[in-house]
C-alpha cells in the first residue's frame, strides 16, 4: 500500500467503491490460519449438500469426533444459507474445544456474511488482518525507537501516552495498549480505515519530539501480529547489519 493511501483507497481500487456493507474481523488470528481456513472453505463448497451437512452437525458436539472433521463440518456449515447453520455455529462457540475456537469464529464469520448478503442483497466486503479490528477500525502495532540508546524516562514514557492519546483522539482513532523496553516502545491502536496510518503516527512522534527528540522519525508498523520485544530487537540488529555492509561495500 502506497504511504499516501488508506484502506478505503485500496478498498475502491479493488471494487471501484466502497460498499456499503463490510465486516472487520476483529478477533486477532494468526493470518497463516485465516488463509488456511479460506482455502479449505472454498473447497468445502464444492458439491456441498446443505442436508446433509445439516444432519451431521451434531456430531459438533461429540467427544469422540476427530477435531479435523470438526473442522470441515465448521467450514461446510458457514456455506450453508440458513439460519439454523449461522446458530449451530453460534452454539459451538459458546463452549469451542481447545484448538477450535479460532476456527470457529472464521467459519461464524463467513456464516454471518453470507446472510447478511443475501438478506441485504448486496455483497459484503470482509476485511481481516492478523491483529484484527474493532468496528470500522483496524487494529495495528507500531514500534517507537529512542534515539539515544538509554532507557526512555518516566518523563518520556508519560510524553508518549499523553501526546498518543492526543493525536489519535483526533482521527477517532483509539490507544489500548502501552510497553516500554530499554529504549523502545510499542502502542496497539485501533484506527478508523479511512485514515492514513502513516500521517497519524508521523504527527504523534512529531509532538512528543517536540519535548526533547528523544524518537526517531522511522518506525515499524504492522497489522499482521504484535512482536515481543525480543523479536524486534532481532529485526533492529539485522537491519543495521545490512546498512554497515552495504557501506562497507560503498567504501571499497
Amino acid at each position: 500500500m502506497e504511504e499516501n493511501e488508506n484502506i478505503y483507497d485500496k478498498i475502491k481500487e479493488l471494487f471501484g467503491a466502497v460498499p456499503g456493507q463490510y465486516s472487520v474481523l476483529e478477533e486477532q488470528i494468526d493470518i497463516d490460519l485465516q488463509m488456511k481456513y479460506f482455502e479449505f472453505s472454498r473447497e468445502m463448497k464444492i458439491d456441498l449438500e446443505p442436508e446433509e451437512v445439516m444432519d451431521e452437525s451434531e456430531n459438533l458436539f461429540k467427544d469422540d469426533v476427530e477435531p479435523e472433521y470438526k473442522k470441515e463440518l465448521l467450514a461446510k456449515l458457514a456455506s450453508v444459507e440458513r439460519v439454523e447453520a449461522f446458530r449451530i455455529i453460534e452454539r459451538f462457540l459458546h463452549d469451542p474445544p481447545e484448538g477450535l475456537k479460532e476456527w470457529g469464529l472464521l467459519a461464524f464469520q463467513e456464516s454471518k456474511m453470507l446472510l447478511e448478503s443475501k438478506i441485504l442483497d448486496e455483497n459484503q466486503v470482509f476485511i481481516s488482518t492478523g491483529l484484527g479490528g474493532k468496528g470500522d477500525k483496524l487494529r495495528y502495532f507500531v514500534v517507537l525507537i529512542g534515539s539515544m540508546p538509554e532507557h526512555f524516562t518516566d518523563s518520556q514514557k508519560m510524553i508518549i501516552r499523553n501526546e498518543f492519546e492526543l493525536i489519535l483522539k483526533k482521527y477517532d482513532a483509539e490507544v489500548e495498549d502501552y510497553n516500554f523496553s530499554g529504549s523502545l516502545a510499542t502502542v496497539k491502536a485501533v484506527v478508523p480505515m479511512n485514515v492514513t496510518i502513516k500521517s497519524v503516527f508521523e504527527e504523534a512522534i512529531e509532538h512528543c519530539n517536540e519535548y526533547g527528540d528523544f524518537l526517531i522519525p522511522n518506525f515499524i508498523i504492522t497489522n499482521v501480529k504484535e512482536l515481543t520485544f525480543k523479536e524486534i530487537r532481532d529485526f533492529l540488529d539485522k537491519q543495521r547489519l545490512k546498512k554497515d555492509e552495504a557501506e562497507e561495500e560503498d567504501f571499497f
